[in-house]
């Protein structure tokens, strides 16, 4: 589910604050996950930011990072940066899936811790893509 947007698209959809405080937990791959790049994030998360010399270069690359994320996602009513803050943080608890609205599969992650952190790792990997395509459907309405 990749959700390809054109360049004009230009909103401020993430936010370079949360992508340095992310930034210091890198090594594990939480500022690539937030910036839509999950393949690096996880290679990020079973080498400790390769080897904790790739986290370090990201200090520098943040910027382009977010540009890339502004320019990729739509944005909407639902932030990214609220919405990457309850799924890093409660996202067992499924609070960020209510925050989007999908309120049924809240309730179940709420149940099932995220039905057993399977689903909280799946939207670790496709967050930015579940709300651009929500995004988008609103946009069309």
């Amino acid at each position: 589910m990749n959700v390809n947007t054109t360049a004009t698209n230009g909103a401020d959809t993430h936010s370079k604050l949360l992508g340095y405080l992310l930034w210091l937990f890198g090594f594990l791959g939480a500022h690539r996950f937030y910036y839509g790049k999950p393949v690096t994030g996880t290679i990020w998360f079973f080498t400790l930011g390769l080897f904790f010399i790739g986290w370090l270069i990201d200090l520098l690359l943040i910027p382009a990072m977010d540009r890339e994320a502004d320019m990729r996602f739509v944005a909407g009513r639902s932030s990214y940066t609220i919405s990457w803050i309850l799924l890093t943080f409660l996202g067992a608890l499924g609070i960020h899936r209510m925050y989007m609205g999908k309120w049924l599969t809240g309730i179940v992650y709420l149940l099932t811790g995220g039905l057993f952190m399977i689903g909280v790792l799946y939207d670790f990997w496709t967050l930015n893509d579940q709300l651009s395509m929500q995004h988008l459907r609103e946009q069309r309405q």
